[in-house]
């Protein structure tokens, strides 16, 4: 089983970058997923929410109306637009598998750095 993330990076304030999340291994589809960041001295913080057929998404209200949550199931991926990036947004993002029955899988991590 693997979730692999890419698309980290460092941008200006203001900038975009957007993550993906391949995954391998079981049934992705039938999973929800989620994005995880976690910044030096702070607590992990659940920022998106999929669910398993990408009807429905939710959003920490720190990234609302700036990060967008998708999936591509016949690819196994899940993706993160994010737009507008703040300072506050540097963190190291990791996405999850969740199933309610299952356990979790969780990706590596991809630094965000945003910097002028």
């Amino acid at each position: 089983v693997q979730l692999v993330e890419s698309g980290g990076g460092l941008v200006q304030p203001g900038g975009s970058l957007r993550l993906s999340c391949a995954a391998s291994g079981f049934t992705f589809s039938c999973y929800d997923m989620r994005w995880y960041r976690l910044a030096p001295g702070k607590e992990r913080e659940l920022v998106a929410a999929i669910s398993k057929t990408g009807d429905s998404t939710n959003y920490a209200d720190s990234v609302k109306d700036r990060f967008t949550n998708s999936r591509d199931n016949a690819k196994n991926t899940v993706y993160l637009q994010m737009n507008s990036l703040k300072p506050e947004d540097t963190a190291v993002y990791s996405c999850n598998g969740h199933h309610a029955f299952f356990r979790d899988y969780w990706g590596q991590g991809t630094q965000v750095t945003v910097s002028s």
